[in-house]
């Protein structure tokens, strides 16, 4: 008797797994990348969000904003900086007032706040001093909205 060997071929090559592998990656990336939406578009989504939708995105614009910011510092482009930190303060205003409206996210927002603060304190010690009282202006701003956010979640009644 005459043994025959049979080569076992997959069904699927391994190739084409690997293909299909990494058009899954592309498309998934692709999806990531399409998901991350410019600050422009997160603007004006603002419009047309409820309370607590804006607070969020008020939150990311703020965050993105704190990032430019120290990009724009440590490029040296100071004006820029500034007007990056104007936006930093003023969407988280927004944020702490959508929360407390909506009275959601109010315990997210104050993290998030809290956390730029720090950013901002680090942020601060390595500007110039001339650099450093606008920088000290909005971890004040920050702080106020910390506060604000505190006392809407702990808030008792009149005693």
């Amino acid at each position: 008797m005459q043994s025959t060997r049979e080569t076992i071929r997959p069904a699927f090559p391994l190739w084409r797994m690997g293909a299909a592998a990494l058009l899954l990656l592309s498309l998934w990336a692709t999806a990531i990348a399409s998901k991350e939406a410019s600050l422009e578009e997160l603007k004006a989504r603002l419009a047309t969000s409820s309370p607590a939708d804006r607070a969020h995105l008020c939150v990311e614009i703020a965050e993105r904003q704190l990032t430019s910011a120290n990009q724009f510092y440590a490029d040296g482009d100071s004006e820029k900086g500034q007007v990056a930190l104007n936006d930093v303060a003023a969407f988280s205003e927004s944020a702490r007032d959508n929360s407390i409206q909506s009275g959601k996210r109010l315990k997210q927002t104050e993290i998030a706040v809290r956390v730029m603060t720090r950013k901002l304190n680090d942020l601060k010690h390595r500007v110039t001093h001339d650099e450093q009282s606008s920088v000290q202006n909005t971890i004040d701003r920050l702080q106020r909205v910390r506060d604000d956010l505190l006392g809407a979640m702990f808030h008792h009644g009149d005693k």
